[in-house]
């Protein structure tokens, strides 16, 4: 993968091909040698609902990626659009959190001006997603562009209102993503896991939710495990990745997954967990099967 390559140019890639079909717009094992790790009995535990984003594996085609998935234990593949649910059926995977329905992860629900293109498009994907049996349809708030929190709470519920009820009654929930403001996705304004949890009140529907990305709350606020218990029940799926860096979630980094994935479980969790970290090794299947392995708790 390019080191250039960013999940922002991945998303763009994705809703050209949503477009398409006529839809709006030295690895170690924490301490096993590779040789060992890679024996090891894939079979798991069954406490976690494994998944994989698309994006971390774009040199793969969906298809190997299905199939190479499948021989892990995984049984989502996240941020997939129409174009792909086909391929994902074919091989008994779920579309565990699905996309195509935003415009971009900077102009969204907290600016008035992208209001009317995002509820005609939401308006069109959320029996798209209903209709293929899948529950989970990823929003953004957008960048703040010099917005206060008020004012983009206000816009948000202004403009998820009107597809709350839509939702409710497909059985689909929004799934609003905390991003990091700090590294990634500067000015991005719902970078906090307080002021997502504010818009979950103020809209008050089980159809909205959140995705807390573990990664991008590790660098914005910290405190992950007491963050996640204090938090859980406005908590709809969750995204990993290795911090510093974004890459394997290994013993190079800050983050013990198998103690966030214990306090996950321990809150009743029965949602995905998603691996989203960028492979820095050749072997990239090998790194999501360490992931994988790691977070089976």
């Amino acid at each position: 993968m390019k080191a250039n390559f960013t999940r922002r140019k991945a998303l763009k890639n994705i809703l050209a091909g949503t477009a398409a079909i006529g839809v709006s717009s030295s690895i170690s094992a924490l301490a096993l040698e590779k040789s060992d790790f890679m024996k090891q009995d894939s079979k798991l535990k069954g406490n976690i609902n494994h998944a994989v984003c698309r994006w971390c594996f774009s040199s793969l085609d969906v298809e190997t990626l299905c199939v190479e998935a499948k021989k892990l234990g995984i049984t989502g593949i996240d941020l997939v659009g129409p174009a792909d649910w086909p391929i994902l059926k074919k091989h008994g995977l779920t579309s565990s959190m699905c996309n195509g329905a935003e415009i971009n992860l900077v102009d969204g629900f907290n600016d008035k001006k992208f209001q009317d293109q995002l509820v005609k498009n939401y308006t069109e994907m959320i029996p798209l997603v209903a209709a293929a049996g899948y529950k989970n349809l990823i929003c953004f708030s957008g960048n703040r562009r010099g917005k206060d929190d008020e004012t983009g709470w206000n816009n948000c519920v202004e403009g998820l209102k009107k597809l709350i009820p839509l939702a409710e009654k497909h059985k689909v929930t929004l799934v609003m993503e905390l991003l990091n403001s700090k590294v990634n996705h500067k000015d991005y304004q719902c970078d906090t896991t307080a002021w997502g949890v504010e818009l979950c009140k103020r809209l008050n529907s089980e159809n909205f939710k959140l995705l807390y990305d573990i990664y991008h709350m590790q660098i914005d606020e910290g405190n992950v495990i007491s963050t996640i218990k204090s938090n859980h029940n406005y908590i709809a799926h969750y995204h990993t990745a290795g911090v510093p860096g974004r890459n394997e979630i290994d013993d190079t980094q800050e983050l013990y997954y198998p103690a966030i994935m214990k306090a996950i479980v321990e809150t009743g969790f029965k949602g995905f967990v998603a691996q989203e970290f960028i492979p820095k090794h050749a072997d990239k299947l090998a790194s999501l099967k360490q992931a994988i392995s790691i977070c089976d708790i």
